[in-house]
């Protein structure tokens, strides 16, 4: 891909048969231009994989060959960003490949919560979220996400590293296992420095159900989310993706 920018976002967005992720993307953008209105952002579609579909979240190594930024951070469609994140480029400009770890509950606490890591500590893997991903066009970023692919397309004989493994894996596996063979200081940040996402699943925030529309309370308000009166901060993955549909 053509480089147009120095730095930018890269959204990618493939519909399912039951998902809009291209809404949620552009609500997502939305959300940025809020902070940072000359904020250079590209929403990846179908269209836009340089390779083909191959399939979910198969397609995921192809963010790197679609990317028109030297420098790009990816982030996941249905995510609402509630406050400025343009000093995440601080913190990233000097690395080749940075994956975020770890998340938070809606009171900014990391969470505890082990609920659905279990296959990671099972399997002694990194907790990364693929959720926030830098790099710059380098050689190390190459090799992770040609890692990357390897790792989906020969998945019967990768998940024989694991204990329990899926029968099909998810990115955040997949990124876990390659930090793992690269090294996870070579692509993660110290433990504790670096953003994080806000993750709105159930056993993290503590509700009686996964749809945490229903039980809380929420507005935004001058580009910042509130739910249940506390104000969040960076990048919250609310995961019930018809939440994006909301005004």
């Amino acid at each position: 891909m053509k480089l147009i920018a120095e730095r930018g976002y890269l959204i990618p967005a493939i519909n399912t048969d039951t998902i809009d992720y291209v809404a949620c993307a552009e609500r997502l953008k939305h959300s940025i231009l809020h902070w940072h209105p000359s904020a250079n952002i590209t929403i990846m579609t179908l269209d836009d994989l340089p390779y083909g579909d191959k399939g979910g979240q198969a397609n995921d190594w192809q963010v790197f060959y679609a990317s028109p930024y030297r420098q790009t951070i990816k982030l996941e469609a249905d995510m609402f960003c509630s406050s400025p994140i343009d000093h995440h480029w601080t913190l990233f400009e000097n690395r080749d490949v940075v994956i975020s770890q770890g998340c938070r509950d809606l009171y900014d606490q990391p969470s505890k919560s082990r609920h659905y890591r279990k296959l990671f500590d099972q399997s002694n893997l990194p907790d990364v979220y693929n959720a926030i991903t830098y790099w710059r066009r380098s050689e190390v970023a190459k090799t992770f996400f040609t890692w990357v692919r390897q790792i989906f397309e020969n998945w019967e004989q990768y998940k024989t590293l694991l204990k329990f493994p899926d029968p099909m894996p998810t990115t955040d596996v997949v990124y876990a296992m390659v930090a793992t063979i690269l090294g996870v200081d070579q692509v993660c940040l110290p433990p504790g420095v670096g953003p994080n996402i806000v993750h709105m699943k159930k056993h993290i925030i503590g509700t009686q159900t996964e749809n945490w529309t229903k039980e809380l309370v929420w507005e935004i308000h001058q580009g910042n989310l509130r739910i249940n009166t506390v104000a969040q901060w960076g990048l919250v993955h609310y995961q019930v993706k018809e939440w994006c549909k909301h005004d």
